[in-house]
């Protein structure tokens, strides 16, 4: 009898893919990541809670459980019960550096782009996975038994021993915990109505609530960024119109009211559910006067040109606005100094 490690290695890649059976996990989880990818793409699954119950795994399972499979392939390797708890350790540190990769490269966390990427890590690494298993003699070969497992579990619920009363306890005790899960999931990809918002701010130049431009000369650009998040539950399409802004203070009634509002800029987006946008922007002036810049947010209904000052802002849903000073620029003066060369001439 040739052992598998005794065999040619082209011989010993056909025998390990080929020769068995497909694993049986393997089988699963690429079937749950491929289903996964598929809810998030698909229309029809997208705006269902079937995309939460499927990513669900994969954030908290699925890629600690590849990882675990390529490290100790063998059978022995370390215990069930170790590498279950390894695999969900390992999966919430995945879930958490792929946050703050995204947070840190672009200043946001959407959560189908977390899912996506820990699809095709787990993807990579199950293949890793496989290809190291398919290399160890089919009897060493770490192999997961479904039916051992439901059989430990059912006689873990329903002892032998027991009497009619304990097994009844001990089904209602394993349906309160399925019902709690399948709540709990529920909860989390059903938030209340009462909840949704969207979000709208303006950063300064650091990407921080502060340092504002206050002081503004005409002509030159000052960055800041004008942020907007979805929690609408819904695919939104947004309006940001700035306007440039000039205001008097009425002593006799202590308010202020708009004098002049002059349109800058306008831009239009679709953002979905739980995605933001952070927008970097030029705030720059042509001529002395103005002392505020209005930020104005419009989901899907925008007023017509013939609506403004007050009335426009009011209609807008959301408003934001810069408390400026305009100033002209500073003219250099030039000053040249004639420098006359005399020649004396000698008759």
């Amino acid at each position: 009898m040739i052992l598998l490690s005794d065999r040619p290695l082209l011989e010993k890649i056909y025998s390990g893919f080929f020769e068995r059976e497909y694993p049986a996990d393997f089988a699963i989880i690429v079937l749950w990541l491929v289903a996964s990818f598929a809810a998030i793409y698909l229309k029809i699954l997208s705006e269902t809670i079937v995309r939460e119950v499927l990513a669900l795994p994969i954030i908290l399972f699925i890629p600690g459980y590849c990882i675990i499979i390529a490290l100790f392939p063998k059978e022995g390797d370390i215990s069930l019960n170790e590498r279950i708890i390894g695999s969900v350790g390992l999966s919430s540190v995945l879930f958490s550096l792929v946050g703050l990769g995204l947070y840190i490269t672009q200043g946001v966390i959407p959560f189908d782009t977390i899912v996506i990427s820990l699809i095709f890590f787990s993807l990579v690494i199950i293949n890793i996975a496989y290809i190291r298993r398919a290399f160890l003699p089919y009897d060493s070969r770490f192999r997961v038994s479904f039916a051992a497992i439901t059989g430990s579990i059912r006689k873990k619920v329903i002892p032998a021993e027991n009497s009619r009363i304990d097994h009844l306890i001990n089904i209602t005790l394993a349906l309160v915990i399925l019902l709690a899960i399948i709540t709990t999931m529920y909860v989390i990809a059903t938030p209340k109505s009462g909840e949704r918002f969207s979000e709208f701010y303006v950063l300064g130049e650091n990407r921080t609530a502060t340092n504002y431009p206050h002081q503004i000369i005409v002509g030159q650009n000052y960055p800041i960024y004008v942020g907007v998040g979805n929690h609408e539950f819904r695919n939104m399409a947004y309006s940001i119109e700035t306007w440039m802004v000039q205001t008097e203070f009425d002593n006799v009634t202590n308010t202020s009211h708009i004098v002049t509002m002059n349109a800058k800029d306008h831009l239009s987006f679709v953002l979905e559910q739980n995605e933001t946008r952070l927008i970097p922007y030029n705030v720059s002036v042509d001529k002395t006067g103005y002392d505020r810049v209005e930020f104005l947010l419009f989901n899907e209904s925008i007023p017509g040109l013939d609506v403004t000052g007050s009335d426009r802002i009011n209609a807008s849903y959301r408003d934001l606005h810069i408390r400026i000073i305009v100033e002209e620029p500073e003219l250099e003066d030039q000053s040249s100094e004639e420098t006359t060369e005399t020649t004396e001439v000698t008759p």
